[in-house]
């Protein structure tokens, strides 16, 4: 292994497109897949795990990359769709490998990893050849001495860790959308997705916990002690809340709604009233509310929140007080659309759309569906006996309820026979 082998830090890959020799775009890097070794070899790099643009996670040999650069990889074009699965023999650079604890050889001193460096040798092989460790603490806010250090110079890569960081990891994904994180987590085994939810702030873990399947998001709050278990609750909408406690044990559940605030868990207990195949069990009960009076200025400032879902941005909901759910009676619905071609100083009462009369919270799935078809809505109200509005029912809610139960582990290329696909990449594991 001689000559001047290229390195790249794996921890600046995470997120990189992929381009094929058109230029086209592939993908994303999401992580790198090695395996270990015997002795102090260091690990051969097998591939990349590779996100295309269904939000499926494939494997990328490096047989097929022909150049890793700054800013993007290119590979070869010829790209095989099957899932990626990690066999047991491998592991994964980003997910598993950063935030390890490791001791450096010469001193006898404990260090973490916050990175890794590969290196394609003579023999086209790529290898994990460096680690870039930092001594004395796993938080930025303290940081000790760090050193870029040959394999061969650190260990503790083969023991289990219990309470591995995750400081590394999450800064190497810091830019992803929370449908992405998700994803990256799904993938990981239970030990690392609790460390990693361990580590996230409560509005970054509730907005990926909403983009997990149902069993992986009970697994995450299960790690999770009660009262930092109810916090991630609070900051859900109250839809997925109610979805993911429905799905707790009664005793659980109810002990997580004590410790709710009580107007988060007022509306959570209200939804779980319904049943779940419903308006009223699919409805979120924070729309965005306006009074009569209220401007277009004063609407468009509303729909700007960012934590607003596009759906929900996407209509207003002007009613007599109360409001907030339910509220007092439902006078009409403000389309943004329409509300951008106003004059600001407009007040919204002049420009509603009146004509609708809304859903009922007992509608079945297949109603609400007519309903958003016929109007071509993305959203649409949802009223007691009364006239009140209590929540709206919006198209993505609805499409969860319409798409089977795990189709967030599956995509439409799952439905492509094999023989359609080409022939998987071989790895050869005995190589040297």
């Amino acid at each position: 292994m001689s000559g001047s082998p290229s390195r790249v830090y794996v921890a600046r890959l995470a997120g990189l497109p992929v381009y094929d020799p058109n230029g086209d775009q592939v993908g994303k890097v999401r992580d790198v897949v090695a395996m270990m070794r015997q002795g102090d070899q260091p690990p051969r790099v097998l591939g990349l795990v590779v996100e295309v643009f269904t939000r499926r996670r494939i494997f990328l040999p490096m047989t097929r990359v022909t150049s890793v650069e700054a800013g993007h990889v290119v590979t070869t074009g010829l790209v095989n769709m099957r899932r990626f699965e990690q066999r047991t023999t491998e592991v994964l650079v980003l997910g598993e490998m950063l935030d390890r604890t490791v001791t450096i050889a010469d001193t006898g001193a404990a260090a973490v990893v916050y990175d890794m460096a590969m290196e394609q040798w003579r023999t086209r092989d790529w290898l994990l050849t460096k680690v870039a460790v930092r001594e004395g603490s796993k938080r930025f806010r303290r940081r000790g001495q760090t050193h870029v250090l040959d394999w061969m110079d650190v260990t503790g890569f083969t023991q289990d860790e219990e309470g591995q960081g995750a400081t590394h990891i999450l800064a190497a994904f810091e830019s992803m959308r929370p449908a992405d994180l998700a994803g990256v987590l799904h993938d990981l085994s239970p030990k690392r997705r609790k460390e990693i939810a361990v580590a996230l702030d409560d509005q970054r873990l509730a907005d990926v916990l909403e983009e997990l399947p149902e069993d992986i998001q009970v697994e995450i709050l299960d790690g999770l002690d009660t009262e930092r278990a109810a916090d991630v609750l609070e900051e859900m909408s109250p839809d997925d809340a109610a979805d993911l406690i429905a799905e707790l044990p009664t005793e659980t559940a109810e002990r997580l709604l004590t410790l709710m605030e009580p107007q988060e868990a007022e509306d959570v207990r209200r939804l779980l009233t319904y049943e779940e195949r419903t308006a009223g069990g699919m409805m979120t009960s924070e729309p965005v509310i306006l009074p009569a009076d209220a401007t277009v200025a004063d609407a468009l400032a509303h729909v700007r929140n960012a934590e607003l879902s596009p759906a929900l941005a996407a209509m207003i909901y002007v009613c007599r007080p109360p409001l907030e759910t339910p509220t007092g009676r439902f006078i009409g619905i403000g389309h943004i659309q329409r509300l951008l071609r106003e004059p600001p100083s407009e007040l919204v009462s002049a420009v509603l759309d009146t004509d609708l009369d809304g859903l009922r919270p007992d509608d079945s799935l297949q109603t609400v569906s007519k309903y958003l078809a016929t109007y071509n809505l993305v959203a649409a109200p949802v009223l007691d006996d009364e006239g009140r509005l209590i929540g709206a029912v919006t198209v993505d809610d609805v499409l969860d309820h319409l798409l089977p139960s795990d189709w967030r582990e599956h995509d439409h290329m799952d439905r492509v026979e094999q023989s359609e696909l080409p022939e998987p990449q071989e790895v050869d594991h005995d190589a040297p």
